[in-house]
């Protein structure tokens, strides 16, 4: 169990804090996206990554939340590089807005960090009629990522550095559905269930690193892609179960990681000298780790790669 701080290869364990991860890390010169940083480990990942140096750019709903995030940060690390900028991924028209502000503002891009999740929301569908869940936790960032990809490229290309895509998956993604992406039936109401939504949508997020990370392998292209589960951790996520919530905050002082520890795999594959040219690979407790066999599943990822392009297709 985490609690007992066994430490793996990399010299940490789940009882590491992303700080200590990122320790004596020089992440200056880099310039990082983070989506849904204006809480948990996203706001803990901004706060390290803008300790290293690192530019970060807190791709989020609520500006004036992501201010106030950002107003904190910076009384504590005076010299961060941090802006805000809105992104709802539960909308296309949102991903498509941010991504061309983005890419037209000049700036390069050397991490994309697809953090911002919902959990086991009730059965609702996105501004582009897509099961919630789905929609955010994997569409919005899949479209987001393609969008980025050739300014990563030209950065990667033109500084010399490894970019570097992270996607927060959990360990969630065991819970899918049994077939795991249920291709024919994304907005099937009448046998939908939370827990195995939000299992679906996680899977996903292993599954696009995956195809990424094989993509850029074919290519040649200076970029990584894995994912991750940040742990068991008391945040908001739950909100929809509010009994679940209530014991969740009642226990987890004892049981659960706290944010700087969940934010710890975060910031070690996004910054760690020890991630350098690793990719394909699914961590937990700054360790890689074994996922679903449904995770690893090469055909699958395919599969779904192109079911997201058809998705967000413009038309």
């Amino acid at each position: 169990m985490w609690i007992f701080g066994r430490k793996g290869p990399s010299g940490f364990s789940a009882c590491s804090t992303a700080m200590e991860v990122a320790q004596g890390i020089d992440g200056s010169g880099l310039t990082a996206i983070v989506t849904g940083a204006s809480s948990g480990i996203g706001t803990e990942t901004t706060k390290v990554l803008a300790s290293c140096g690192v530019h970060v750019i807190m791709a989020i709903r609520n500006v004036e939340s992501g201010k106030k995030v950002k107003e904190t940060i910076i009384k504590e690390i005076p010299d961060a590089k941090i802006d805000v900028m809105v992104l709802d991924l539960s909308s296309m028209a949102s991903v498509r807005k941010f991504a061309s502000e983005y890419n037209s503002s000049g700036l390069p891009l050397n991490l994309l960090i697809n953090n911002a999740g919902v959990m086991a929301t009730p059965f609702m569908l996105s501004q582009d009629n897509i099961e919630l869940q789905f929609a955010t936790n994997h569409l919005g960032h899949f479209l987001l990522t393609n969008l980025l990809l050739d300014n990563m490229k030209n950065t990667a290309r033109e500084n010399q550095k490894e970019g570097r895509i992270v996607n927060v998956s959990s360990h969630g993604h065991h819970f899918a559905y049994g077939e795991g992406i249920r291709f024919d039936k994304i907005n099937d109401s009448s046998s939908y269930n939370t827990i195995r939504a939000y299992g679906q949508s996680k899977l996903a997020n292993i599954l696009h690193a995956n195809e990424l990370s094989r993509r850029f392998k074919e290519e040649g292209v200076q970029i990584t892609a894995n994912s991750l589960h940040p742990g068991a951790i008391a945040t908001n996520l739950m909100r929809h179960h509010g009994f679940i919530q209530g014991a969740v905050n009642w226990v987890g002082k004892y049981f659960l990681k706290n944010i700087p520890q969940g934010a710890a795999t975060t910031c070690y594959v996004a910054l760690h000298p020890q991630v350098k040219g690793v990719s394909g690979e699914y961590f937990s407790d700054s360790n890689i780790a074994k996922p679903s066999s449904l995770a690893a599943d090469a055909d699958l990822a395919k599969k779904l790669w192109d079911f997201s392009l058809n998705l967000t297709d413009p038309k």
